[in-house]
Formats: structure tokens, sequence, C-alpha cells
């Protein structure tokens, strides 16, 4: 199980193939004010890296608000290469395309990690 955001980028470190960290900074607005059960989740910016270009969830965390604070929640996939070549920026636009796309329509989001901006790993299910 994926506690932490060092959790996942072990797990990454350690596949075959090398592997590019896709990411998307999201915000999450309830529309229910009783239990927060109920709401839309908006994508604010995404980003791919490499996995040598973060040093840590707090760095990342504060690289972030640099470009944009209007976000609460951090979709996580990744990207594998092939024959030790790891995907380049180019490569992982598509998927990002689609990470957006996936978090507008609510398909598949439980494809992703999701951390908070506190490092809480997120569960969200879609309606």
């Amino acid at each position: 199980m994926i506690s932490t955001f060092n959790d996942l980028i072990n797990i990454l470190q350690n596949q075959t193939n090398p592997q590019r960290l896709l990411l998307l900074f999201a915000n999450a607005e309830s529309t229910d004010s009783h239990n927060n059960q109920n709401g839309f989740i908006t994508p604010v910016m995404c980003v791919d890296k490499s996995l040598s270009d973060i040093t840590s969830f707090h760095h990342l965390i504060k690289e972030a608000d640099e470009i944009n604070k209007q976000w609460n929640f951090m979709f996580v996939a990744s990207l594998s290469g092939e024959k030790d070549k790891e995907p380049t920026t180019t490569e992982a636009e598509p998927f990002l395309n689609k990470m957006a796309h996936d978090i507008e329509t609510g398909n598949s989001i439980n494809r992703y990690v999701i951390f908070d901006r506190e490092e809480n790993p997120i569960e969200i299910e879609a309606n």
C-alpha cells in the first residue's frame, strides 16, 4: 500500500523500465456543505518530471505553489519507458491530457494515486 509520496517514488525507482512521473494538480470543491461527500474536481495544472528531478514531496509542493496555489489535490501516474530509455516530455503530453480529461469527467480516476497538500493519500469515488 502506498501511504506516502516516497513510497510511490521507491516503487517507481524499482521498476524494470525507467519511469516518468505525471502530476496533475487539481482543485476539489464540495457541493455539500454538510459532509463534503459530493463535489467536483477541476484540473489546475499538470507537469511531467523525471524521478531524478524530484527531491521531496515538500519541494514539489513549493514548486507548484510558485506557479499556482489554487489546488488541493495532486493526482499522480507514471509512464514507463523502454529499453532503459526514460519517456520524454513529448511522449508524456498525451497522457497528461488524458489525465486532465479523466479528472474533468470523473472517468477512471481510481487509476491515479492522489495526495492532498499534507501528503495524505486520498481516495475519491466518481458518481
